[in-house]
């Protein structure tokens, strides 16, 4: 299947995607490099995920997006976190739905955190919680298993967290790396979606197009 993986962060949802052609697209040089890694099988470019999305969508059978959270999260206003205090919610998450729903004629999902206000769900729309995750998506993706988090997962927030995370998702890096200018080495491990979950609803997306993979 050819795959376009925006916002890919670490790539944590694509680490069980070795068999499949895989283009993914994260804006950070130094989490790329991460992904790089990690999966060296995949194409990884550098760039704005939005902008390469609408241009190129129509290359691929199956997209699936993870859109920037903080806007969305419900510990960004339990804490009223600073960065956040008169800004609106970024609706590039909505515009991107509405944009795949009408304008793509492949498969997609696009995932987010639970928001605080809500799920918003455009008319036909399918919509999947599992855990944290919320997944909008064109197509049922039925039963999802979650997997375990570890314990107090939102609280790991240093170097030893870092890699009690990287054992969880079995995503293995040296370097920190900080996301959007906070000091917290975990946090671009806490964003990523568990490679199970990752594999589950890609194995829903060839059941879709009546495709093979290994049960």
């Amino acid at each position: 299947m050819k795959i376009l993986n925006l916002y890919a962060g670490v790539g944590g949802n694509a680490l069980h995607w070795e068999k499949d052609d895989v283009t993914s697209v994260e804006y950070t040089e130094a989490i790329a490099e991460i992904y790089k890694q990690n999966q060296p099988g995949h194409s990884v470019i550098i760039g704005d995920a939005n902008a390469y999305l609408y241009q190129n969508a129509h290359k691929f059978d199956f997209v699936w997006s993870s859109p920037p959270c903080q806007s969305h999260s419900k510990m960004v206003k339990a804490t009223r976190h600073a960065s956040q205090q008169g800004r609106p919610v970024d609706m590039t998450l909505y515009q991107q739905i509405i944009w795949l729903q009408h304008f793509y004629s492949g498969l997609w999902v696009v995932e987010n955190v639970d928001p605080y206000y809500g799920v918003l769900q455009p008319k036909g729309v399918h919509i999947k919680q599992v855990g944290r995750h919320v997944f909008w998506s064109n197509f049922d993706l039925g039963d999802i298993q979650d997997v375990k988090r570890p314990k107090g997962f939102i609280n790991q927030a240093d170097v030893s967290g870092k890699n009690k995370l990287q054992e969880w998702l079995g995503i293995h890096y040296d370097q920190n790396v900080y996301y959007e200018g906070n000091h917290c080495p975990a946090q671009i491990l806490r964003n990523a979606v568990h490679p199970k979950i990752g594999e589950q609803i890609l194995n829903k997306a060839k059941d879709k197009r009546g495709l093979k993979w290994e049960k």
